[in-house]
């Protein structure tokens, strides 16, 4: 029952950070899974794929509701996207845990510096034509 619950409450975590940020599958889903549930990096990776198809649904869903949705531009990310993730999919099967827990660690480390970097710049002067 702990199980259950700690597990409804890292989907709660993530449900939050996507419909807030756009985010929450590999951001909260894999280090959770990891370090709270004890997965290995390659099957919390997995195991985050398949957790997210049910809350990307509802977030596309409900963003569409709002009329926010450029469905041109979703569809061929998304079609595009496939070959990616596949060959993503591969590399990481080959790895070993070790070798893929620091690359993720490398790549959140650089998200989260990109992001800082874009809050914390000046911001550019409006035009004054």
């Amino acid at each position: 029952m702990i199980e259950i619950l700690g597990l409804a409450t890292l989907g709660v975590a993530a449900g939050l950070t996507s419909g807030l940020f756009g985010v929450g599958g590999g951001t909260v889903f894999v280090p959770a899974l990891t370090l709270i549930v004890g997965l290995g990096q390659l099957e919390a990776q997995a195991t985050s794929l398949a957790a997210m198809v049910p809350v990307v649904a509802a977030g596309a869903w409900r963003q569409h509701r709002a009329g926010l949705v450029d469905w041109r531009i979703a569809i061929i990310v998304g079609i595009v996207s496939i070959g990616g993730v596949l060959a993503g999919a591969e590399v990481a099967t080959s790895l070993g845990d070790r070798e893929l827990q620091v690359a993720f660690g490398l790549f959140l480390i650089a998200v989260a510096a990109q992001l800082a970097w874009r809050a914390w710049r000046p911001s550019p002067l409006p035009d004054s034509t």
